[in-house]
């Protein structure tokens, strides 16, 4: 606004054209300070916005209003000492007003510093001088002045006493909030309407109160009865935050009232049981046979789980519909369940079409040491929101009992105030809750659950509570927490607490409460579930029958190759652009050389291949999910799954636009192993109709996800009857990169393999990569793949295949010598897998080598022991046997392949080992060495060098 505006507007009466005016003029403030120059208005409007906190959200009337009177009194100041005086008290006023609004603010922003969370009543925190009247330079005598109430969700304007009332009892009782660290305006004001609009309570109807009463006493009584019935057996207790139990019970229903069709959740061990039994509906009976060990030990390939780290699924009623619960299964290491629900949930959306999570919800349930100490909790919220993982939101549930693993304190356990401030990295609205306020639980749970509906994006809530046993139910926590189980010792229970509070409300008699406790108590005494609806399992259109992939046999035959029109038809469609699409000029090279490949003038890739085998599966009715770091290009500019116009950095993706029923999806996914490894695994486990492979960028970034690997992927079968067809691509080879980018540590992977629990294949060629992707989808079983693969040999001459190697054949475990060679003179076998084979070769080649056949074991894993014993016989004069590998000794294959080769070696052949020497490193740092210590291995093989003791030859007996 200009001086001649503003001055001619100081002199001029104020009227309602005006009033607009000065509102505009307020406008222009709030979206540039700067623009004011005028000293007094910036002042004036500094004062207003920063108490108000929320800028242009503010009512506007009442402050036209003020700005009325000031306005009027400004035009005439000039008068005499009168209207002066009539200006200062006007600026007084307009301070007190302003003194309000930050005080309102200062409720927001630090009002959960004071609220009472803790049922203990231990925490000591220091006062919160922004919360004191008096620091904004109010006193008693404003008490019963009425102020304009601001942006405060509550009449426009009320006496200053009963606004303190307001905010005092929203931001500051059992309830703490932090949501001004939200930058959207839009969310605040979501948040602060349902705060303050409903003074931070529920109106429970009666009913409804009981409905809480009888869940608390579910709660507490099978920990009782466990307790009694089961003593000194670990179960690791829910008592103290027993509170859990009708937060999910409340939770639930509003969600399939919301519409919400599956429910899945994550949590450790503490009060899984109790969850099992009063949210998840299993039988009591068959709970308490567990305790009594009564298994059923007739498979031999299911060594079973403790009881408290068993998942679970039903269907229960809610309204006049079902709502499908699963309870994910959790290993101890607590927080790494995350992911894999995360998987399991955008697995079943992508299923149902869901795309913005409004069918099914992710429930995770976490420690409060593990939320702050875990660092797959930070993975997976950063994950949150991108495109290849969100799930539209998951509601957290933080069991915060405030003594970690007994031992721990607070101060030990984190750096930060409270135990959920991880979450705030997305801006996620955190609801601290007493947890011994049942109604107030319930409030922020349907509170939480609005807000993840309405935005899609992560909440928290802050379940303050406390622990009534020990760690497990072996414990003494007094030894290390004397003063906190005093209070606890002295303490009622919360459903004792709520009992009272509805006898005072005259919604119940004591003896009342005391018959719920005794017709709980009768209904587990006779195995039966007296809380939970439960509907068993009654299935619906998106149910996948797992029964239909366990079929399957190991050696059984898998007809993977395609007819050349196929492979013609599938190359077309995968070399195909929109128009005025242009590719770089390094891509667009690759693709022509594809189109050869398809017509049989260029020997096939390794990326080709690949891709056909994936068009192939989708084509076929499978889908196809690539995750990785760089997947879609691939790390070394093989793949090309993904092309970029060079012209405006739009992406095409040819998978996409194949006539097929599957989809294709590949994710260049964030910097992350262990979380993105988690949540593929629990994609698969939810899908068998969708490929799911997780790429390493080298083979040794897994070592990030070993949890995923050693928990879930290698043992989940085991333990919990969990199929997972997971493929994972680890980039493996040694050429002279040093020790991190040269092992993907196959010896760990083979350490695991037990009990047909997964398979290791090492493909050497493009077609064997080709049929061991479409055998992993065609075979009638599901098995985790692990697979070693080429890094330098994506682009070595020698390692191409014909395209008639796609259109015959399948994969093959062992692959026989390829040369010439009369076998009737061969007196030396060398056995490889992986790159090494092609050393071997060309070293053969260039010293003319005629008694030496070379054979590649492909699949170590289950060991293919009739194709194995087929080739050896084809050697009539044989004597002598070697293992060759990159790998050092102690690594690599040697140690789990060295008895199964002598298991049908003959007396008269010996087995000696060709490798590096043991070493702690995975490889050599320096070019040079590894180059010495390369020529060092092929010399051994071929027995051109003297062996050390260490790989003298070993005789088969």
């Amino acid at each position: 606004m200009s001086h001649d505006l503003r001055d001619k507007y100081r002199s001029t009466p104020l009227y309602g054209g005006n009033a607009a005016f000065i509102e505009s003029y307020y406008e222009e403030f709030l979206r540039n300070p700067d623009s004011i120059t005028d000293p007094r208005w910036r002042a004036y409007f500094q004062g207003l916005s920063e108490a108000a906190g929320q800028g242009r959200d503010v009512p506007h009337g009442p402050i036209q209003r003020s700005f009325a009177h000031y306005v009027q009194r400004r035009a005439t100041g000039g008068a005499g000492a009168g209207a002066r005086a009539d200006e200062a008290l006007v600026a007084a006023a307009a301070q007190r007003q302003a003194a309000v609004l930050r005080l309102i603010n200062a409720y927001r922003v630090r009002g959960h510093e004071v609220a009472r969370l803790d049922p203990l009543g231990l925490w000591q925190r220091p006062p919160v001088s922004d919360l004191d009247p008096g620091f904004h330079g109010l006193g008693e005598g404003d008490m019963d002045t009425v102020f304009n109430t601001g942006s405060l969700f509550a009449e426009e304007r009320l006496p200053l006493r009963k606004i303190l009332d307001l905010v005092r009892t929203v931001y500051t009782g059992t309830v703490g909030a932090e949501y001004m660290h939200i930058v959207d305006t839009r969310r605040k004001r979501w948040i602060q309407q349902r705060l303050e609009g409903s003074w931070g309570r529920l109106a429970l109807s009666a009913d409804d109160r009981r409905h809480v009463l009888m869940q608390l006493t579910a709660a507490e009584g099978i920990e009782k009865y466990l307790h009694t019935r089961y003593v000194g057996q670990k179960r690791f207790s829910l008592e103290g935050s027993d509170a859990l139990i009708p937060q999910l019970d409340d939770l639930i229903r509003h969600a399939g009232r919301r519409g919400v069709d599956e429910v899945v959740i994550g949590m450790a061990h503490r009060g899984r049981l109790n969850v099992l039994v009063n949210i998840l509906g299993k039988s009591p009976r068959e709970l308490f046979e567990e305790f009594e060990g009564k298994h059923d030990l007739s498979d031999p390939f299911y060594s079973g789980d403790v009881k408290y780290h068993m998942g679970f699924s039903s269907d229960v009623g809610v309204d006049d519909r079902l709502v499908h619960l699963v309870l994910a299964f959790n290993p101890s290491h607590l927080e790494i369940v995350n992911p894999v629900v995360l998987g399991s949930v955008r697995s079943r959306q992508d299923r149902r079409g869901d795309h913005t999570g409004d069918r099914v919800l992710p429930v995770l349930i976490h420690g409060d040491a593990s939320f702050a100490g875990q660092g797959v909790v930070m993975e997976v919220f950063n994950m949150s929101q991108t495109r290849g993982y969100r799930v539209g939101g998951s509601v957290h549930i933080v069991v915060n009992n405030q003594v970690g693993f007994t031992t721990s304190n607070p101060e030990d356990a984190r750096s930060t105030m409270y135990c959920t401030d991880v979450a705030k990295m997305v801006q996620a609205p955190i609801f601290h809750v007493n947890a011994d306020d049942p109604e107030a639980v319930l409030f922020v749970t349907r509170l939480a659950l609005e807000y993840r509906m309405e935005f899609h994006e992560d909440v928290v809530i802050d379940l303050v509570c406390y622990r009534r046993q020990g760690h497990n139910e072996a414990d003494e926590p007094a030894v290390t927490q004397p003063l906190m189980y005093q209070h606890i010792k002295q303490r009622p229970t919360c459903r004792a607490l709520y009992a009272e509070h509805l006898a005072q409300d005259d919604l119940l008699r004591a003896e009342e409460a005391d018959s719920l406790v005794d017709s709980y108590r009768e209904g587990l005494d006779e195995g039966r579930n007296i809380i939970r609806e439960w509907a068993g399992m009654i299935g619906n259109q998106y149910t996948v029958k797992w029964d239909d992939f366990r079929q399957g046999d190991w050696d059984q035959s898998t007809p993977t190759a395609l007819p050349k029109e196929r492979v013609h038809q599938l190359a077309q469609a995968m070399n195909r652009f929109p128009e005025n699409f242009r590719l770089h000029g390094r891509v667009e090279r690759i693709v022509d050389d594809r189109r050869k490949m398809a017509a049989g003038a260029l020997p096939v890739d390794w990326g080709f291949a690949e891709l056909l085998a994936y068009a192939s599966l989708i084509e076929d009715g499978y889908s196809t999910r690539l995750s990785g770091q760089d997947s879609g290009r691939g790390t070394f500019f093989h793949r090309h799954a993904v092309f970029h116009n060079q012209q405006d950095a739009s992406a095409y993706v040819p998978l996409r636009h194949l006539d097929g029923r599957g989809n294709f999806t590949v994710i260049d996914s964030l910097l992350s192993e262990e979380a993105v490894l988690g949540f593929e695994y629990g994609y698969a486990t939810a899908d068998p109709r969708t490929l799911v492979i997780w790429e390493a960028q080298f083979g040794d970034f897994a070592n990030g996800a070993q949890v995923v690997i050693d928990q879930f992927i290698s043992s989940g079968e085991a333990k919990w009857r969990r199929l997972c067809g997971l493929a994972m691509f680890l980039p493996h080879g040694y050429e002279g990169q040093g020790p991190e980018h040269s092992s993907a540590r196959l010896e760990r992977y083979l350490q695991l393999c037990a009990e047909h629990n997964m398979q290791v294949c090492v493909p050497s060629t493009p077609a064997q990569m080709f049929h061991m992707i479409r055998r992993q989808m065609l075979r009638a079983y599901r098995k985790p793949l692990i697979v070693m693969t080429p890094k330098s040999l994506l682009r070595r001459r020698i390692a191409m295949s014909s395209l008639d190697e796609l259109t015959q054949g399948e994969f093959q475990p062992v692959l026989p010598d390829v040369g010439s060679l009369a076998k009737g003179k061969i007196r030396r076998l060398i056995l490889c897998s992986g790159r090494v084979y092609y050393d071997l070769l060309e070293m053969r080649e260039e010293q003319g080598i005629d008694d030496t056949a070379l054979v590649r074991i492909e699949q170590l894993y289950p060991f293919p022991h009739a194709a194995f014993e087929a080739v050896l016989g084809t050697y009539p004069k044989l004597r002598e046997v070697v293992w060759c590998q990159d790998e050092p000794k102690n690594q690599g294959a040697w140690y789990y392949i060295e008895h199964r080769i002598r298991k049908v070696l003959k007396a008269n052949q010996n087995l000696r080992y060709a490798g590096r020497a043991a070493s702690a490193s995975t490889a050599a740092g320096y070019h040079e060495l590894h180059l010495q210590q390369q020529k060092q291995l092929l010399d051994e093989a071929f027995g051109r060098s003297d062996v050390d003791a260490a790989s003298a030859p070993v005789s088969a007996h």
